[in-house]
């Protein structure tokens, strides 16, 4: 068995660069590449494409992605693990091994299925956000559970050359090839802390070299034109050094680390996956080197007893539209314009929204200083139950050209079919897991 285990995460998102994986496999030295392109949105959206067309539903960039990847990957014999099954891995699956024999090449692609329990839900399940049951939310699409490592565990075993999932949790993509390298046990809550830890700073690829980080101010990063993306080094008793191809841009030092170790963690002595427990309180990081940070610690509780699912349901649509004004009064005519609206689509809408892009869109304009902006765009927003309903406020926008105020321009306008997504907990028995396998 190996005494360290290299793995690299070539994209922390489904719309993350393409080329800083290529550089990792060509340049890394890397066992393991992990790809981390899925997320509560993009798996409804996943649902929305497989809907629309039985052969989509996985990630929209994973032909592109593999087509670049699958001849470094042969050459440099590096294995991947990643999540852009989406809503249909099978299918993804068929789509890398109809791209390998393009490319005249031989893989052994794995397929984790059993995250889709759709036909386990009943529509009493309460969900987490609303505590109110599914059924009272909308027309029910879809329900995956978050798998964990012992799920991927099999496809590792049987030597495929890419591990394609749905949804499963994100720092499982880096437990599973350690606990398979190592030989640790699933039920060793400590050691399973530790690499939940690993897992949870490398998810995010781009973040921990700087990417979210940067502050051009307060927290400058260089070469961010050509952020690299991190690969950590394992070491069998759960050390680990986290670091970045030589000559990339970014950054890896103490505060880029301690930012994600930090990131969507409510509670550091309870961070809940489906492999453990993890305690992110008795981590220790250390800066050992230009870019590279060693991490030590973290310890964990046995794995919960359910799993997580996100369910999508049908949610309505959302109607859009958008107009700028420039010039003198600017401002004073896009409130025109909103109040216009305001009046005009009252109780017409759940959830009716003005911005003020330019002004108070993000933050209320009462929070920064005087906003007198020479420009300055009105967008208006809210859900109905149809689309024709939705569709009304960007013809009221639209009309805003001849019925005032003056000097409006560049109207856009938008309908959305909105798929929601709530969280319950499922008994984990009622999961199950299977490999299957597909060559070229």
């Amino acid at each position: 068995m190996k005494q360290v285990v290299r793995i690299g995460c070539g994209a922390g998102f489904s719309g993350d660069r393409l080329e800083p994986a290529a550089i990792l496999v060509e340049g890394g030295k890397l066992d393991y590449l992990v790809l981390e392109c899925l997320a509560e949105r993009t798996i409804a959206l996943a649902q929305k494409r497989m809907a629309a067309d039985p052969t989509k539903g996985y990630d929209p960039l994973l032909e592109r992605r593999m087509e670049l990847l699958l001849p470094l990957l042969k050459k440099h014999s590096v294995r991947v693990l990643t999540n852009m099954g989406a809503a249909n891995p099978l299918a993804a699956a068929d789509k890398v091994v109809e791209i390998a024999q393009r490319l005249h090449l031989s893989i052994k692609v794995a397929v984790v299925t059993g995250d889709d329990v759709l036909a386990t839900i009943t529509g009493f399940e309460k969900a987490m956000e609303t505590v109110k049951p599914l059924s009272q939310s909308g027309l029910i699409i879809s329900a995956n559970a978050y798998l964990g490592a012992d799920a991927i565990l099999p496809a590792l075993q049987s030597g495929a050359d890419i591990i394609i999932t749905g949804r499963v949790a994100d720092p499982s993509l880096v437990v599973a090839p350690l606990v398979h390298e190592f030989g640790w046990s699933l039920e060793d809550a400590d050691i399973i802390g530790k690499a939940t830890v690993v897992g949870h700073l490398m998810e995010c690829a781009g973040q921990i070299t700087g990417g979210y980080f940067a502050d051009p101010l307060k927290k400058p990063v260089d070469g961010m034109a050509n952020l690299g993306h991190p690969f950590v080094d394992v070491y069998r008793d759960g050390r680990a050094v986290i670091s970045k191809v030589e000559g990339t841009g970014g950054v890896i030092n103490l505060a880029t680390a301690k930012e994600q170790l930090l990131y969507e963690v409510t509670n550091p002595y309870e961070y809940i996956t489906p492999d453990v427990v993890a305690d992110f309180t008795t981590i220790t990081l250390q800066q050992v080197a230009a870019n590279s940070v060693a991490v030590e610690g973290g310890s964990g509780k046995q794995k919960p007893a359910t799993l997580k699912v996100s369910v999508g349901y049908k949610a309505g649509f959302i109607g859009e539209g958008e107009i700028s004004y420039a010039g003198q009064q600017a401002l004073g005519r896009v409130k025109l314009a909103g109040a216009i609206l305001q009046q005009r689509l009252q109780g017409l809408f759940q959830d009716l929204r003005i911005d003020f892009i330019g002004c108070s869109s993000v933050h209320p304009a009462s929070l920064g200083q005087s906003c007198q902006p020479y420009e300055i765009r009105l967008r208006v927003a809210g859900k109905s139950l149809s689309a024709d309903g939705a569709a009304l406020i960007g013809e009221e926008v639209e009309a805003l050209y001849t019925n005032g105020p003056a000097g409006g321009g560049g109207v856009r306008k938008y309908i959305t079919d909105v798929v929601g997504v709530l969280s319950i907990l499922i008994d984990r028995t009622k999961v199950n897991c299977t490999t299957i396998i597909k060559e070229a």
